[in-house]
């Protein structure tokens, strides 16, 4: 009897010993740490909590290093600097009201109650051509997925030229003979941190599935090609992008040198030295001149050995469910016409300039007989050539070689009109676009997050779209499965089975693929250029 007693409190004492409440005071590995609690909805959230050491001084273009320990309570109750960078794309709304090199935080917003749920974890990375972009943009507020049972995380990462800087003194002094990638390793250095740390705030460290939309999408596939990444996922969702040519290619390393080389010949700055001394937003400014100075990432022999494509080719990626897609308007059909009419005279006139050889086949793939067909056929082709494809061949490739369900979308829902707009004289000029989803804005409705968006005058078909578009992702998240109790059925793509794509609208439906003509075609012509 006492040896049963004895065996019952030794494992009520192991119960207890690792199941703690959770509370607005959560200690980590690097300190005691205090968030706030959302009575209303029941989810805590833990802002501006370091992952790395500043990338500052000497650590200008270093890859990010473990963060110092603090003392006493951290205050995580509001966001930290956001990246160095222009405002330049205006549907950003940043909550963070600080910008610095110091930029390396993240966000958590948890539903737990005690340390030991081993909840699914959120990782998602923010777009904006790697240029621009914060943690703290309210359409990537993590509350609405931490309600779904989901401890969601936000992170900052470097950008632009303190992000993807390549130069010879940098190679030379880096331990891995690399250089360029430093906002890719930043991504890097926040997935160990949440895989040491995450279950502090009821997170399984074995179940993290990271996201991300653009940019954030493209850098996605980058850590799902990288070694050092691969074997800290369990699930990706990638939303428009791949780092696929034409898409933000990653170049070759010694391409990257020789772009800081030139940037720094333009700028008097003769020394890695003399480069680290200009001031943060002295050195945003030169960079952002035209013509200054071109972001890529490297193909750095580090965190990538060879290009992702590459990598997926040779199935050497990290084998986890998939879930991708883009947005079926992702840029007007201005972006391939230019100033010019959507007239069937011009359409034509513009293939043969942009497609020589191929102007009859192209033609055919995306036709322009009348005023509306040209419109249509441009908007596909432009959104095709900027990021559609690139997605797709990242789902072929992951379908082929990575053993693992991928799960295709297709976003339709095009945004309402605006709450407030302001009169364009220059509106009657060309015709409308037509209707359909364009770049990034699926991001609300994806992570239930319209009601932030005060721009837009969003109709209960919106919510309804958004309601089954999180639950979709939720599921998928939790289980590397989008599929649940009141969805249509989505059916994943394997090796040798006929394509299939969810078709994400008012009437939500999976189609077969219809467009692949058009993607081999542009395979050809990308994988020949190579």
């Amino acid at each position: 009897m006492k040896t049963i007693l004895s065996v019952f409190c030794a494992m009520l004492y192991c119960a207890t010993s690792f199941s703690q409440p959770l509370t607005n005071t959560v200690t980590i590995s690097n300190g005691k740490m205090e968030g706030t609690f959302n009575n209303a909805t029941k989810i805590r959230s833990f802002k501006g909590i370091p992952y790395a050491l500043p990338p500052t001084g000497d650590r200008r273009w270093k890859e990010p290093e473990a963060p110092a320990n603090w003392q006493g309570v951290l205050k995580a109750d509001h966001f930290s600097h956001m990246p160095m960078q222009k405002h330049i794309f205006a549907d950003m709304i940043f909550r963070a009201d600080t910008m610095s090199e110091d930029c390396l935080y993240l966000n958590v917003w948890t539903p737990a109650k005690t340390t030991n749920e081993k909840l699914p974890v959120l990782v998602y990375f923010y777009g904006g051509g790697f240029s621009a972009g914060d943690g703290s943009e309210s359409r990537y507020d993590g509350e609405s997925m931490a309600q779904k049972g989901i401890v969601a995380i936000t992170i900052n990462y470097r950008l632009g030229i303190f992000g993807f800087f390549s130069y010879p003194g940098l190679t030379a002094e880096s331990p891995h003979h690399a250089s360029g990638n430093y906002g890719l390793l930043d991504q890097y250095a926040a997935l160990k941190w949440v895989k040491a740390n995450i279950a502090a705030f009821g997170g399984d460290p074995d179940k993290i599935t990271i996201a991300g939309e653009s940019a954030g999408s493209i850098a996605v596939n980058a850590q799902m090609a990288s070694p050092l990444s691969k074997n800290l996922i369990a699930g990706a969702i990638g939303e428009s992008g791949a780092m696929i040519k034409p898409t933000l290619p990653a170049i070759p390393l010694s391409q990257g040198e020789k772009n800081g080389l030139s940037f720094g010949e333009k700028n008097n700055a003769k020394s890695l030295a003399e480069l680290r001394a200009i001031p943060a937003a002295q050195l945003l400014d030169m960079a952002s001149k035209y013509g200054s100075w071109q972001l890529a990432a490297t193909v750095d022999g580090y965190f990538l050995p060879k290009t992702p494509d590459e990598i997926f080719a040779a199935g050497e990626q990290a084998h986890v469910p998939l879930l991708v897609g883009w947005n079926s308007a992702e840029v007007p059909y201005q972006a391939f016409t230019g100033g010019d009419q959507p007239t069937p005279e011009n359409y034509a006139k513009k293939v043969k300039q942009q497609y020589p050889n191929d102007a009859d086949e192209v033609l055919k793939l995306y036709p322009g007989t009348t005023q509306d067909e040209v419109i249509k056929s441009a908007t596909a082709l432009a959104s095709d050539r900027f990021i559609a494809y690139s997605t797709w061949k990242w789902a072929e490739l992951a379908a082929k070689t990575g053993g693992k369900p991928v799960y295709r979308y297709l976003f339709s829902t095009p945004r309402p009109p605006e709450i407030k707009s302001t009169p364009n004289p220059m509106a009657d000029k060309f015709p409308k676009p037509m209707v359909g989803a364009s770049h990034a804005s699926e991001i609300e409705f994806a992570m239930g997050n319209l009601p932030y968006n005060k721009v837009y005058a969003w109709t209960p078909d919106d919510y309804k779209v958004s309601k089954l578009m999180e639950s979709y992702f939720a599921n998928f998240i939790k289980t590397g499965n989008p599929n649940g109790k009141g969805l249509p059925k989505w059916e994943p793509n394997t090796n040798g089975s006929a394509v299939k794509f969810m078709n994400i609208d008012v009437d939500t439906k999976l189609e077969p693929e219809r467009d692949r003509g058009r993607y081999l075609f542009l395979d050809k012509q990308y994988t020949d250029k190579k």
